[in-house]
């Protein structure tokens, strides 16, 4: 009898695949990154074959290195980095063009336009979501207006869109010879196309980005027992496993942190931030610059939805210091370098690199470091950017509590960054609340994982779920309120110092 669940975790800077059996617990893990293609600033794209090729050789490996049959396997979720965008064939399997990431900013006049000539509040109102560059609607119609011979095959039915669990799933089962053209709610809701509250495809929002219904994949639960098919035997596990959830990544992250229940929150650190709050099964319009989104939907069961704070750089940020200025050999680096001073010294850091996301959306911001003195080194550089990463948190904190009115008594927290525990503290003691890590940090890949279980009945329901949520670490707050406002006020007047610099008339 099958023993375990297989996630496949298709992030923005790598593929993996990750195998869990019945209590949670990480049996296999195997991953590889791909590269990461920046032909202009504010451009970032990614190779979608190289993605599939990556996602294919992480599910052979990983089932080898757990010393696993893929009989083992009961059923496979995947996870994925939303938004980003793959427009492909779907006679021969070939993309068009590159994948364009959820971080590229070459659609800031399409956004721009949208919101000049009044569509903005359509988009708000039925997709929960302000025209922004972020989103999937903007790079469809990029690629539909900029790449020869894509806008004659959609109109034809021969080219086809995704974001990357869509790309991945249509290889899994069979890519040209047929496979399933399919994504989930979660996913679909970042499109900037999908109404909120029919949970389908919107004909007003499809014509004001002028993309072909033909284009788009049918809309599933985030977890359902027959909507995805299975993996083809000849395929990467050669075995017809079947594929029983779907979620984006941060969606994904909310269901591992068992964030089941109204109000309950998590903070999800890695590339960038997200922070999302459980609102249940009642759709709330945002005042203060967050995003209105579906959390989930187990089955036939009503959607869940959520509010969420997307913050574009925070993970990467470091990234930005390792591979551009080269003041680390590696990420975890950066909390020994941190550490060779006791603060930043009036250092910020303001990593706007794909403009400011929530709660600004500003477009026109791009990154800057402020504050400086000749007395500053490196290591003052570092701490800016783990307090960076914490004071964007913040701000999306804020803008929460304003639109739910609900206090946080504690933020759980999940993602790679998490490891550091002096950024962890620094949250703590910016948002003045403790800081709670679970023992399973990567809770994408498990959430991925308990939504493919449920639907097959691995796992019966959300309070078993419950039960495997164990607390590995927490952080207390130990700034003063004084130290904890002038911080924060010296922050807010860095990002004043971000805005105005690019044109996106």
């Amino acid at each position: 009898m099958p023993e375990f669940v297989g996630a496949v975790d298709q992030g923005t800077t790598s593929s993996r695949f990750m195998i869990f059996d019945h209590a949670g617990n990480e049996v296999a893990m195997q991953q590889l990154e791909h590269t990461q293609i920046l032909p202009r600033p504010g451009w970032v794209e990614h190779d979608p074959v190289e993605i599939w090729e990556r996602t294919d050789s992480v599910m052979r490996n990983a089932v080898r290195q757990g010393s696993l049959s893929p009989a083992d396997l009961v059923a496979i979720g995947i996870t994925n980095q939303r938004e980003t965008t793959v427009v492909w064939d779907r006679r021969t399997g070939r993309p068009y063009y590159n994948a364009i990431v959820w971080q590229d900013t070459r659609t800031d006049s399409i956004s721009a336009a949208l919101e000049r000539d009044g569509h903005g509040e359509v988009i708000r109102r039925k997709a929960g979501l302000p025209p922004a560059t972020y989103f999937s609607g903007g790079k469809i119609k990029w690629i539909l207006d900029n790449v020869e011979g894509v806008r004659a095959d959609a109109d034809k039915g021969h080219a086809i869109f995704g974001t990357t669990d869509c790309w991945v799933l249509w290889n899994l089962t069979g890519g040209p010879e047929g496979g399933i053209h399919a994504t989930d709610v979660t996913n679909a809701s970042r499109t900037m196309l999908m109404n909120l509250e029919t949970l389908d495809w919107d004909d007003e929002l499809l014509a004001l980005f002028g993309i072909p219904r033909a284009m788009l994949p049918v809309i599933r639960p985030s977890s359902h027992a027959g909507a995805y098919g299975t993996a083809r035997t000849s395929g990467p596990l050669r075995t017809a496993v079947p594929i029983t959830g779907v979620l984006g990544d941060q969606h994904a992250a909310t269901v591992g942190q068992v964030c089941f229940a109204p109000g309950e929150a998590k903070n999800t650190y890695g590339t960038g931030n997200f922070l999302v709050l459980n609102t249940g099964t009642t759709l709330v319009r945002s005042r203060h610059g967050l995003l209105s989104t579906v959390a989930y939907q187990f089955g036939d069961s009503p959607a869940v939805y959520a509010l969420e704070g997307s913050i574009a750089v925070t993970g990467s940020a470091v990234q930005w210091l390792r591979d551009q200025l080269k003041i680390i050999d590696s990420a975890p680096e950066v909390e020994r370098l941190a550490h060779t001073v006791d603060g930043s010294e009036g250092v910020y850091f303001v990593p706007a690199f794909s403009g400011l996301f929530a709660p600004y959306w500003r477009s026109d911001a791009r990154g800057a470091i402020v504050g400086l003195a000749r007395y500053h080194t490196n290591g003052h550089l570092a701490r800016a950017t783990l307090e960076a990463i914490c004071y964007q948190s913040r701000d999306v904190v804020e803008a929460m509590e304003q639109d739910s009115g609900v206090h946080l008594e504690v933020l759980k927290v999940d993602g790679g960054v998490t490891a550091n525990d002096l950024c962890m503290q620094t949250q703590a003691d910016v948002l003045g609340v403790p800081v709670s890590r679970p023992v399973v940090a990567e809770t994408t890949a498990l959430g991925a994982a308990y939504a493919a279980g449920l639907a097959t009945g691995f796992w019966q329901d959300e309070d078993e779920l419950r039960l495997h949520w164990q607390e590995s670490k927490r952080w207390e707050p130990s700034w003063t309120e004084e130290r904890r406002a002038e911080g924060y006020a010296g922050w807010q007047k860095a990002v004043q110092r971000t805005l105005d610099w690019v044109d996106v008339r």
